[in-house]
């Protein structure tokens, strides 16, 4: 039986350089390789000595830490479903999770001990531990006793190996599940098509509760034997002085937004990177061009989501095609990207159109939620992402919203992405979010809100009066407010459904 735990495959990528630095932490602190496959596997063996089967789930909402990192690790090495939740997640949410995934184990923080232990037990959570960022806790306590040699747990690739639970910004959160073979086949794919060797050096600024941080930073640099530096949260001047040791950095846009900000920032700085990579939220164009004007560098934007990691890239290769701003790339190889009209059949290049997805990357479903996969799958098992974009002539995919962002105003369609761009071009805006809002005559009014650049003063009837020179009429902003910033999750999303909430009332007056 062929080997289809992932862990397995990250075993065969760094077994020959189990002395090699594996991660070196921001306050000093390195792990070898070696040292993460006896930690995990002293992990391992004491999740199954609770008497934990493979496919039982184990549910994490600690800081960012090493040990965390590796207990991950030990979750896939003993057929164990991961389920990381965010760490902004509440109780009233704590408890839909457990309810909804019903976890043997829960990994929490020390800190929030006194609230979990009633609501684990109050929902038969079996057992509950603690991990703090520091590496201390219960968990550690326990897995001492056990030993580091550890047998990996043959799975088939259809096993599940994580859930994640996605952002739940319309009803409900869906667990999205994802398989061994989904996230080895993705790993493998980006890995090749990133260039990834074992001298490379990750800057790791991310959070390991999600795809980015998790199933694209680290599964890289683990396939890779490559060394990690660790940040347990996101500081500017750490990453310039990590700069010079590094190769490859991975961000989300308002990581690149900050460094901007460091006058350090310059071609020097980084003259030993390689490869600079943006996603989990869309790219500013100005960060773009200001990215490749400070630094000589060119970003490279992606496309992924929780159902179904990465689906397309910009080139790493100059001689597969330039980099483009505002777009995501083109399809990985292997995997099948289409945008369609609301009658399911295919959109020129430039036809904005639903996107739709499929390959083994692809999940194959939410969490004991038949419905939404009846809903989300196509008759064909293609899976409707719920975003919506075109291609260029050279294949390129750009995104232009959300489906559900989607502003219907008077019968006509209006794409908030496109007017943001048009926003976003004026004279001392840094960034705009368009919404669509209760309108008693056009069904849905569009709205504005856009934040000034450090130093501006913006003045929102000049704005809208600029706006109308350049776009058609029904798209202008019928009303337009200046804010300090926008609202955001943890990835740097912007977060549309807040924003709504806010003016709903905009055209009620």
């Amino acid at each position: 039986m062929e080997h289809h735990n992932l862990y397995a495959l990250f075993r065969a990528a760094f077994g020959q350089s189990l002395q090699k630095t594996a991660i070196t932490t921001d306050d000093g602190h390195s792990v070898t390789f070696g040292d993460i496959d006896a930690l995990s596997g002293r992990m391992a063996n004491w999740l199954e000595s609770l008497g934990l089967r493979p496919g039982d789930r184990v549910m994490v909402q600690v800081e960012k830490s090493v040990p965390a990192l590796l207990f991950y690790l030990a979750c896939l090495r003993s057929g164990m479903v991961y389920v990381p939740l965010n760490t902004a997640y509440q109780s009233a949410e704590l408890a839909y999770f457990m309810e909804n995934a019903q976890p043997a184990v829960f990994v929490g923080d020390p800190a929030r001990l006194a609230a979990l232990s009633p609501l684990a037990a109050g929902l038969g959570v079996p057992h509950l531990v603690t991990l703090a960022a520091d590496g201390s806790g219960s968990l550690m306590d326990a897995v001492q006793a056990h030993p580091g040699e550890h047998r990996v747990c043959e799975v088939s690739g259809d096993d599940l190996a994580a859930i994640l639970y996605t952002s739940g910004t319309t009803g409900r959160s869906k667990g999205a599940q994802l398989t061994h073979h989904n996230l080895a086949s993705n790993a493998r794919t980006l890995q090749t098509l990133w260039g990834w060797q074992p001298h490379d050096v990750l800057i790791h600024a991310l959070p390991i509760f999600h795809v980015h941080g998790l199933f694209v930073a680290a599964h890289c640099a683990l396939l890779g034997a490559s060394t990690m530096l660790w940040m347990g949260r996101f500081k500017p001047r750490q990453v310039l002085d990590w700069l010079p040791r590094a190769t490859v950095f991975m961000g989300v846009p308002t990581l690149y937004v900050r460094l901007l900000q460091e006058p350090a920032l310059t071609p020097g700085a980084c003259g030993a990177m390689r490869l600079f990579i943006s996603g989990s939220a869309p790219l500013l164009a100005e960060t773009f061009r200001e990215w490749q004007q400070r630094t000589g560098h060119t970003i490279l934007e992606r496309y992924g989501m929780s159902e179904t990691l990465m689906l397309t890239s910009n080139p790493y290769r100059a001689e597969d095609g330039p980099r483009l701003g505002g777009t995501v790339g083109r399809p990985l190889p292997g995997v099948q990207v289409r945008c369609v009209d609301e009658n399911g059949q295919a959109c020129p290049a430039g036809g904005i159109g639903n996107i739709e997805v499929r390959g083994p990357n692809v999940f194959p479903g939410y969490w004991r939620m038949p419905e939404a996969n009846a809903r989300e799958f196509s008759a064909d098992g293609w899976f409707r992402t719920g975003d919506v974009g075109h291609f260029n002539d050279a294949g390129y995919l750009t995104i232009v919203g959300r489906s559900k962002d989607l502003i219907i105003t008077g019968g006509y369609n209006v794409y908030p992405a496109e007017v943001e761009g048009y926003i976003n071009e004026l004279e001392g805006v840094a960034e705009s979010a368009v919404i669509g809002c209760p309108h008693p005559d056009f069904g849905e009014g569009v709205v504005a809100v856009v934040v000034p650049q450090p130093g501006a003063s913006l003045d929102p009837a000049q704005l809208s009066a600029a706006i109308k020179e350049r776009i058609a009429g029904f798209k202008v902003p019928k009303h337009l407010f200046v804010v300090n910033d926008l609202p955001r999750n943890v990835m740097g999303k912007v977060q549309k459904n807040l924003l709504r909430d806010t003016y709903a009332q905009v055209f009620k007056g």
